[in-house]
């Protein structure tokens, strides 16, 4: 039974992909994350019957760096995937100093350490298409690294940073960048999940510069198996994109939204200014992923999107009782 170590398991994406790792009889997970361990509102694998497969460890990144490298070196896993990170855009030009620490300091520690055991076969690190900034055209693998905002220049360090292990000592580095995941139990003040709670609630939705932006959202379980698919089958050094087939603008979710829950675009929505270094679209290629590993999304976003209406009216009593806005944790 191969172990699997997910750093950022309460994270949206990291659960979905516990949950996905639980289906799979061959794997034995761990999951770390700073926070405590929450409930199936925000956890899949929560539902599940049987978790004698998974143990949870609550352990910060920064704080708790050496209870963290203690517990890898007596559980040695074959494999670890890093979904830890600060991952907020717009806060973090308030404190970019935390952007860094968790996401380039303490992954530095972590990778140091790392490299002088034997036990790691497979690390596979979660990127982020925002280090190429504007996304204009096709953009490959191989685009050069141009981040806007504080958060993205983390991420791109990260990478660097990686490469360069992997480089000089063989660290078994795979990479993947996912455009705009989402999907039931992401955090409530995502685009989609907001949407949905503002509009029963009659509040009117911000679209910062008219939601003229262009996103790529891609559904988590979608994004999750082409994860798995890049851990098991993807070329050691490698980065492969993971994307939807087309983008669509922010303006034009929020009005399928308001529309499936009999509302117009006009009634659920306003014009706010734009957010400082927003960039004007992401949307990444992701023929590498498709045509070596077999990869491609399964998910309509029509079924994503009432995937997402159905988690809210059936967690509704437990939603309406928890903040609505992002709280920055350093």
């Amino acid at each position: 039974m191969t172990t699997v170590v997910v750093l950022g398991a309460n994270s949206f994406s990291g659960q979905d992909f516990v949950d996905l790792l639980l289906d799979r009889p061959d794997y034995r997970v761990i999951g770390v994350s700073r926070s405590p361990e929450r409930s199936s509102l925000f956890l899949r694998y929560q539902l599940r019957a049987d978790l004698s497969r998974y143990g949870y460890h609550a352990l910060d990144l920064n704080r708790d760096s050496a209870k963290l490298l203690e517990l890898l070196d007596a559980e040695r896993p074959e494999a670890i995937v890093n979904f830890a990170a600060q991952s907020e855009v717009a806060p973090s030009w308030e404190h970019p100093e935390h952007w860094f620490e968790t996401n380039t300091v303490a992954l530095a520690k972590l990778v140091n350490h790392l490299r002088r055991r034997d036990y790691l076969k497979r690390y596979l690190h979660v990127s982020s298409p925002e280090a190429y900034g504007t996304c204009i055209g096709t953009v490959r693998e191989d685009a050069p690294l141009n981040p806007s905002t504080p958060y993205a220049a983390s991420k791109a360090a990260a990478d660097m940073l990686l490469k360069v292990y992997h480089r000089q000592y063989g660290f078994p580095l795979l990479t993947v960048r996912a455009t705009n995941v989402y999907g039931a139990r992401q955090q409530l003040f995502k685009i989609v999940p907001r949407s949905v709670i503002y509009i029963k609630r009659g509040r009117k939705i911000a679209l910062h510069g008219g939601g003229r932006a262009v996103k790529s959202y891609i559904h988590v379980r979608d994004v999750s198996q082409g994860e798995l698919a890049i851990l098991e089958k993807g070329r050691l050094g490698e980065l492969y994109h993971l994307s939807p087939d087309r983008g669509i603008a922010v303006r034009d979710v929020v009005e399928q939204v308001a529309a499936r829950l009999g509302k117009s675009l006009a009634e659920a929505a306003e014009t706010t200014e734009e957010r400082p270094g927003q960039d004007a679209a992401y949307v990444i290629d992701s023929t590498k992923a498709r045509n070596e590993l077999g990869w491609r999304p399964s998910i309509s976003f029509e079924q994503g999107l009432a995937e997402v209406v159905d988690w809210v009216n059936q967690y509704w009593s437990e939603i309406e009782k928890q903040p609505l806005e992002y709280i920055h944790q350093p």
